[in-house]
């Protein structure tokens, strides 16, 4: 009889482990307490304009080399459309267009830098200074915060201001006080100075929902994997030792050989035997912490992503906006209305006809906790208007603001002792998500790594030794020789 593995959770993490596992032949059931998958990578409609919205706007990066592996394993890979080109706009209003040129990395995106209006030339030498500095360190986890780092090395307050936190926030969507150093070097390392692809944004075409619905759904089944949605567990079934299976809200019994814990870290004690929450390997799982990010969604009665007033010949699919509440604003329309080149799908539907729909994103977004949401939808539309022309001009026919309060673990100093690893102190239970010993931060990569790393524990267990986890971009020469990466 075929091992049933039992995947308690169907976020990305639990997800990822089970392609690896279906793709391998092992059977899996898995279980997820909502009426959908994907977890904190999920979308819902809104009734006012009948649009499918993102709780947040999810985007990867050309790093994230595992993730990447799982869309192609399931064949959503097309379902992405990379960015070569971003656009930063600062109090000045200029557009600056961040795209490599033909150096090798880590100097291919250092012309763009260079050539930035809202950066200074000693704000210039200070961020080189300081991505030197940052690329030769080597860190233990130690109690240093990066706002801290970044004073004992230096930067100035246009750098800090203007380079480190645009960069740093939205990756890591936390304040820089709030950031340990080994999490902003491995951003700065992996996407912007090994490869020259590690830093190509890599952003949905479609609703989150249509990423993580029938097509995984159906690509599961097709290889006998079974997926419970509303069925939610209560707790582990441990005997002698070991997981026998676990214990739905209901009462019934799911016998299982394996299981793998996928569910956010707050939830995962509370699975667990009282005699097993106080494990060294669990124990501090309570004090990791979590940054919230939100989201506002606008739609207005025209385009508005022209960056000049006189010429609206072509509308930006995205900007990140310098020094101000809003820091990525997204072109919704234009990003659903398009393939993974960029070109119009003429399959795909058109725009609501509610109006033009944008996506304006805030990481680490404690700051607006003492805000109504009409203050902050109003902060948000007067920086639009002006950055952009055209949006003082436009009506705002609807708007509605979206926070994830736990959208991330807090990447804190100190974090990385309270995540474990996958393997769990019960030797047939394995724990996926981000939260757990990945070597990233909270992202997709990080949850779709743990899935992996999950499912090759229960490969070893059943007595193979697949590889999953997959290899990160190569490191080019000239970083090698200049800071000493890859060693």
């Amino acid at each position: 009889m075929t091992p049933r593995t039992v995947i308690v959770g169907g976020g990305l993490a639990g997800l990822a482990a089970a392609v690896a596992l279906a793709e391998r032949g092992i059977g899996v059931t898995v279980l997820e307490s909502r009426p959908r998958l994907g977890g904190r990578a999920s979308s819902f409609l809104d009734k006012t304009t009948g649009t499918q919205i993102d709780n947040c706007q999810h985007v990867n990066l050309g790093c994230c080399t595992n993730f990447q592996h799982f869309c192609r394993t399931l064949g959503l890979a097309h379902l992405f459309r990379t960015e070569r080109e971003l656009y930063f706009i600062g109090r000045d209003r200029v557009v600056n267009r961040l795209a490599a040129s033909a150096l090798p990395a880590p100097l291919h995106l250092a012309i763009a830098f260079a050539r930035t209006s809202y950066l200074s030339k000693r704000d210039l030498f200070a961020v080189a200074r300081g991505v030197r500095a940052l690329a030769t360190a080597r860190y233990d986890n130690s109690a240093a915060d990066f706002a801290d780092w970044l004073k004992r090395h230096r930067q100035t307050p246009g750098a800090i201001d203007r380079f480190w936190t645009p960069v740093m926030v939205s990756s890591l969507s936390e304040t820089l006080d709030r950031i340990d150093v080994s999490s902003a070097r491995k951003v700065l390392v992996d996407a912007f100075l090994t490869n020259r692809d590690g830093w190509h944004v890599q952003i949905p075409t479609v609703p989150l929902d249509a990423l993580y619905g029938t097509r995984l759904t159906g690509w599961l089944a097709e290889r006998g994997a079974n997926v419970c949605l509303q069925t939610g567990v209560e707790q582990l079934c441990v005997e002698e030792g070991r997981a026998t299976g676990v214990i739905l809200r209901t009462g019934e019994k799911v016998e299982a050989d394996q299981v793998i814990v996928a569910v956010p870290h707050w939830l995962v004690l509370d699975l667990y035997p009282l005699e097993c929450r106080t494990h060294p390997a669990l124990a501090r799982l309570s004090e990791l912490e979590t940054a919230p990010i939100s989201s506002v969604h606008l739609w207005f009665d025209r385009p508005i992503l022209f960056p000049f007033k006189t010429d609206r010949s072509a509308e930006l699919p995205h900007a990140v906006l310098i020094d101000r509440l809003s820091q990525w604003v997204f072109n919704r329309d234009l990003l659903h209305a398009s393939d993974s080149t960029g070109t119009r799908d003429p399959n795909l539907p058109p725009r609501s006809e509610q109006g033009y729909n944008y996506q304006v994103i805030i990481s680490a977004s404690r700051n607006i906790a003492s805000s109504t949401q009409q203050e902050v939808i109003q902060q948000v539309v007067g920086e639009l208007a002006d950055v952009f022309p055209v949006a003082g001009e436009a009506v705002l026919l609807h708007s509605r603001l979206v926070t994830e309060h736990r959208a991330v673990f807090s990447a804190r100093p100190g974090a990385e002792r309270c995540r474990p690893f996958q393997q769990s102190p019960i030797p047939n239970v394995q724990l996926a998500g981000d939260w757990t010993r990945t070597g990233w931060p909270s992202t997709m990569e990080g949850a779709v790594r743990s899935g992996y790393l999950a499912a090759e524990n229960v490969l070893r267990l059943l007595g193979r030794t697949d590889a999953v986890l997959q290899p990160d971009l190569p490191v080019n020469l000239l970083p090698r020789l200049l800071f000493g990466l890859g060693k």
